[in-house]
């Protein structure tokens, strides 16, 4: 009579985890990260060493850098933004109409949105992490940019101590069409956008605003005017 029983006990074997697929897929990934990682970094060591060898100033090397592209791309095409279709410089800010450091930065970008808007493209993403309303006045800002008036919202906006209070002068002054603004912000109509940019400033672990992206190069923080200006002159300059 044949034993059809079988000893519980045998252990079947486990495909090795690298032998899965999802195992080769990660692998794959790791490895493309990996030699992404080495050829930015072979760029940078490339830098340091033209400065000891006193080829370059560091600035110098910092701003040449920023020509090539950063690791960073963090530019989102349902985003708004002004300037250049083409540009030699992109710069990415998450902000938070809130943020006293955005407010200080507001005019500077927007200088130099006029003055080199052949050359530079400015995009503008939401981080609201600074008070309760800063969702509301992210919210706001898609709401006005719906009715096409996203620039002189963000303005006003930056332009006010207490954006909060002052939101129903600010659309009665900019022109907007009031029903259409309140049943847009009543309903969070762009919640999912704001919340992408959210998701995305935080993983390239942005801890604050505002946080600027200049050709894929993170900077985070305020950076004062004539700095900024400057690092702009010199990447717009015909000689690099």
């Amino acid at each position: 009579m044949t034993n059809n029983s079988y000893n519980s006990d045998v252990q079947v074997p486990q495909k090795k985890w690298y032998k899965t697929p999802w195992g080769i897929a990660l692998i794959i990934l790791l490895f493309l990260i990996l030699v992404s990682l080495s050829t930015f970094g072979f760029y940078v060591y490339s830098l340091i060493q033209k400065i000891k060898s006193g080829d370059t100033s560091l600035e110098q090397a910092w701003q040449t850098a920023m020509l090539e592209p950063g690791p960073y791309e963090m530019a989102n095409s349902s985003s708004s933004w002004t300037g250049a279709t083409n540009p030699k410089i992109t710069i990415v800010e998450f902000a938070d109409f809130n943020c006293p450091f955005c407010r200080n930065s507001y005019q500077t970008i927007r200088e130099i949105s006029f003055k080199y808007k052949d050359s530079v493209k400015f995009i503008f993403r939401h981080y609201p992490v600074i008070q309760d309303n800063s969702l509301s006045l992210a919210l706001a800002s898609e709401c006005a940019n719906e009715q096409g008036k996203f620039w002189p919202m963000h303005d006003a906006l930056f332009q006010s101590s207490n954006p909060g209070e002052n939101i129903d002068k600010i659309i009665s002054n900019i022109g907007l069409n009031v029903n259409q603004f309140n049943n847009c912000l009543q309903t969070q109509k762009y919640l999912n956008k704001i919340k992408l940019d959210f998701l995305d400033a935080q993983k390239t672990a942005i801890t604050g605003t505002p946080t600027w992206f200049i050709n894929g190069h993170k900077i985070a923080g305020e950076i004062p005017r004539e700095q900024f200006f400057q690092l702009i002159k010199t990447l717009t300059s015909p000689k690099l």
